[in-house]
């Protein structure tokens, strides 16, 4: 849904002109239309991707906003944090307030650099997420847990919210950029007890000018020479980095379905045929103590151990899914919300390029300046450092996650088939001194 804007590029402060300064009059090429989106509810618009890109974005950036691409051995990547940290979340605890007319749950935080705990109720993590997201259009802020209306001070669901907080916790305390995000700290710091103090960051927070289109201005890129972008090279690697997260996101969506049958079946299915064995067995240890003799009394304890290892080991299925396949599930429904944030990331990358293309296009048409065509480009080219630079965050802690979370799936399958293989070992034993 675009169209062409009658409104010249000059009079909205493109190519580098201050909003509201029109290029000199008597140029023809000042003139120059660029289409401009009318959908408003595009993420380029929305985000603000398309008034920095022509050029109509203002505001003074503080160096405490500056953010930095680098170049790295994967190409461009955010600056590291030079004061990196983790920050538990333990001992959810049920509260009350206005005497004990609402409950909420509060979770424990301990940030590793100040080692000061504080509490946060779920609504302090959505509010923050909700600031996070409107702020950074071409970073993904992981999603946090889903809400829940009923049961929501159930044990197991408080438990199973607690690990997915730690998850999204873990996720924005790796993130250069969401790390050392004045919401996040003030979110990680400010103490549980100032309210007032809460509330200060809070509004502080919501006054952020540097969000949308003047986000894009806190970004620096390399400069120099070798180090601009081929803008075909860019566009074919944005572009498989989407065909890559179409792929991860029905992966992810089948395992996780798999992986939930899988559990369904063994706390009830799997758990069930064990115990029938066992039963059968313990049937059959009863129908033998009926013959009254002497010497078959080891062989009718043995079989009635057998009948108890195997519905023990009816136990351990139901209670496995626990120890390996709910966290796959976690981590997986962790990076399905991330994936779903790609999609308008890459968007906001794609209609810059569009910008670009088609300002080439009015120069080679003799319809606009150079210079405006150039601000054009390298404002695109901020861009896309950032969005290259968000991408290969994202291959870099999946494939840290992922390994990390493999390897303890497979030592929880190891742990647990040595823990069948025992009980049966035991029974195999009853029946030597038979």
């Amino acid at each position: 849904l675009s169209t062409r804007s009658e409104l010249s590029l000059g009079s909205r402060g493109g190519g580098g002109h201050p909003a509201g300064h029109p290029h000199p009059a008597g140029s023809a090429k000042s003139s120059a239309t660029v289409s401009r989106n009318l959908n408003r509810f595009s993420t380029f618009v929305k985000s603000g991707g398309e008034a920095f890109v022509l050029g109509e974005a203002s505001g003074f950036v503080k160096d405490g906003d500056k953010l930095c691409v680098v170049l790295g051995p994967r190409g461009p990547e955010w600056q590291e944090n030079p004061y990196p940290f983790q920050c538990s979340i333990e001992d959810p605890t049920k509260q009350t307030k206005f005497k004990g007319m609402k409950s909420y749950i509060a979770y424990k935080l301990v940030p590793s650099h100040t080692g000061q705990q504080v509490h946060r109720r779920y609504k302090h993590f959505d509010w923050l997420y909700g600031r996070l997201a409107e702020k950074f259009p071409v970073i993904s802020v992981p999603h946090l847990p889903e809400k829940q209306a009923t049961g929501r001070f159930e044990e197991d669901f408080i438990s199973k919210r607690r690990k997915g907080l730690a998850w999204w916790m873990d996720h924005m305390c790796s993130h250069p950029v969401l790390a050392q995000c004045d919401a996040f700290q003030h979110f990680l710091t400010c103490p549980s007890t100032d309210e007032k103090a809460w509330k200060q960051g809070k509004r502080k927070a919501e006054k952020d000018e540097m969000v949308g289109a003047n986000f894009f201005l806190t970004i620096s890129v390399p400069a120099g020479p070798g180090a601009g972008l081929d803008l075909q090279e860019v566009e074919s690697q944005v572009d498989g980095f989407k065909a890559f997260t179409k792929k991860m996101d029905e992966s992810a969506l089948q395992l996780n379905h798999t992986a939930n049958e899988f559990a369904r079946k063994q706390v009830t299915g799997f758990k069930k045929e064990y115990q029938k064995v066992g039963h059968s067995f313990k049937c059959l240890s009863q129908a033998f103590e009926l013959d009254q003799q002497a010497f078959s009394a080891g062989l009718n304890q043995a079989i009635a151990f057998t009948a108890e290892a195997y519905d023990a080991i009816g136990d351990l299925f139901a209670d496995q899914p626990r120890q390996d396949l709910d966290p796959v599930m976690d981590l997986l429904a962790l990076y399905q919300g991330h994936l779903a944030n790609f999609p308008d990331i890459i968007h906001v990358q794609k209609g810059a390029l569009t910008k670009v293309k088609e300002s080439k296009r009015h120069v080679e048409e003799g319809k606009m300046e150079l210079q405006k065509a150039e601000g054009i480009q390298e404002r695109c080219n901020i861009i896309s450092f950032a969005t290259l630079a968000e991408i290969n965050h994202f291959h870099k802690i999946r494939v840290r996650d992922f390994k990390s979370q493999m390897q303890h799936f497979l030592q929880q399958q190891i742990l647990f088939f040595q823990k069948v293989t025992q009980k049966l070992e035991e029974a195999l034993h009853k029946y030597d001194s038979v």
